[in-house]
């Protein structure tokens, strides 16, 4: 057998020979040979975390946890401390960790799990949580004994901002800013004070609700800063929701104003912080480079048509089928596929949304639009609302069990929602409302992912019926199937 050093492997890979070595000694590559202190690979070995065509998907046995079912529980250390029920997700952990990318950002529908696997990312490096093994005693992640070494040793800050939805740009920055504080004040409860400086004590007291925009938007960048002096050790940064306060700007009507808020901010703490060991950034949508990230070509994205973390977010339907015969409801398998199944994530097209699942389980089996019932869709029915003839007689075809055509780009950007019809179509497919039935490079074939949504269409559009009386519009057509 012939070997190369960790230097080609690395060139031939595009990764570092850090991550390389890395590899080696965690086991990733098969093959290597230690010869004191330097790895000899494989010509031949494969990079593990190879992604893209081809590759075969990650092989994992399903394990289903508890009975009780804490539905809208977020917290990880709840859940497993209440011996709750629970999908084993943590073979997400390694899969991220070993990613050589320094900020990530995944993108999935609502209710998908994103907000419970950055607390079990938490749970897992935190400090705050150091000894904390039995979290993760029987779960995939616990089999590899390298990593009982990395659980609670990482200083992490953990920002959500899914609770900036406000009317007005001056209240979205207050409670944005409102959210920081309270992070901050976390984080400090469980630190000794004594150890900073008068003049550290002094920055850290700057962050409050009431902070400008110039102490707001570089926050986070300071309190990096701060963690990594009083731990000697780079933070991970955990931000969830990143793109809620955008969504609701666009609505709101103050979107260039947020947009350039929230490029500083996230400049600041992705790019321009040489003291971030390692980021991941969760949302429903990938906004637009030019209004979000101009100035980050770093970041590594994986949306719901990449490979990467195919299987982290949202229940495979080996999952489903095993938590069902787990709680004893096996019976309705065929029911609950046609009613909940129908998302697709990378390769995988059997996904289902654990909102659903969890709901049903608890419900003990009663169907119901679970997932739907979860938003208001303002911003849907607002879009389908305003839209043209060509917009409203696609809506009618769908809702007739038909399939549309439409080109597809996953980066949205929300100021062409209102005049590219394309662009509607773009953000109903990433938010998760229609599946890709065919992809031919962008013209994607498209139908209502399932009969959960295609109920919340129906619902909504006897709203707008009952309101205009026999006044249908556009959606003449449409009456007649409801």
């Amino acid at each position: 057998m012939e070997f190369v050093t960790s230097v080609e492997k690395a060139s031939e890979w595009g990764v570092t020979k850090r991550m390389v070595n890395y590899w080696c000694a965690m086991g990733k590559i098969h093959g290597v040979q230690k010869e004191g202190i330097r790895w000899k690979i494989p010509t031949d070995a494969e990079r593990p975390d190879r992604y893209g065509e081809g590759p075969a998907m990650v092989d994992y046995v399903v394990r289903i946890m508890g009975y009780k079912v804490g539905v809208g529980i977020q917290s990880f250390e709840e859940i497993r401390s209440a011996g709750a029920f629970y999908v084993d997700k943590t073979s997400f952990i390694s899969q991220w960790w070993e990613n050589e990318h320094d900020v990530t950002l995944i993108t999935r529908p609502r209710r998908f799990g994103k907000t419970l696997n950055l607390s079990m990312l938490e749970c897992f490096f935190s400090q705050k949580y150091a000894g904390r093994e039995d979290l993760f005693t029987g779960l995939k992640i616990w089999e590899n004994q390298a990593y009982h070494k990395l659980q609670g040793t990482y200083p992490v800050i953990f920002l959500s901002l899914a609770g900036v939805k406000e009317e007005t740009y001056e209240s979205a920055f207050r409670s944005l800013c409102f959210e920081v504080k309270y992070m901050v004040d976390n984080i400090k409860a469980g630190l000794d004070m004594e150890r900073f400086s008068e003049e550290e004590r002094a920055q850290l007291a700057r962050i409050s609700w009431d902070m400008d925009e110039a102490v707001a938007v570089k926050s986070l960048k300071l309190l990096t800063q701060l963690m990594y002096r009083y731990y000697g050790k780079k933070p991970i940064i955990l931000l969830d929701e990143y793109d809620t306060p955008m969504q609701e700007a666009y609505f709101h009507g103050y979107w260039e104003r947020m947009a350039a808020f929230m490029r500083g901010f996230l400049n600041n703490i992705f790019k321009t912080n040489p003291l971030l060991e390692k980021a991941l950034m969760t949302g429903i949508t990938r906004i637009g480079r030019e209004s979000m990230f101009s100035d980050m070509n770093h970041i590594d994205v994986a949306t719901i048509t990449t490979h990467k973390y195919e299987t982290a977010f949202g229940f495979t339907q080996k999952e489903v089928f095993a938590a069902l015969d787990h709680v004893g409801l096996g019976k309705y398998k065929k029911q609950v596929k046609q009613w909940y199944d129908g998302f697709m994530i990378g390769r995988c097209k059997d996904i289902y949304n654990p909102w659903s699942i969890t709901k049903f389980i608890d419900s003990d089996g009663r169907f119901d639009t679970y997932w739907a019932n979860t938003s208001s869709n303002t911003l849907i029915n607002r879009l389908i609302a305003k839209g043209s003839r060509y917009v409203k007689c696609n809506m009618e075809d769908l809702m007739n069990g038909k399939q549309i055509l439409a080109h597809i780009d996953e980066m949205i950007d929300f100021s062409l929602l209102d005049t590219d019809e394309d662009a509607i179509w773009g953000l109903l497919f990433t938010t998760g409302y229609l599946r890709a039935d065919h992809v031919e490079e962008d013209l994607y074939t498209l139908s209502f992912t399932n009969i959960e949504i295609r109920k919340m269409f129906v619902r909504m559009f006897r709203k707008w019926f009952y309101r205009r009386g026999s006044d249908f519009g556009d959606f003449e057509c449409v009456n007649k199937t409801l």
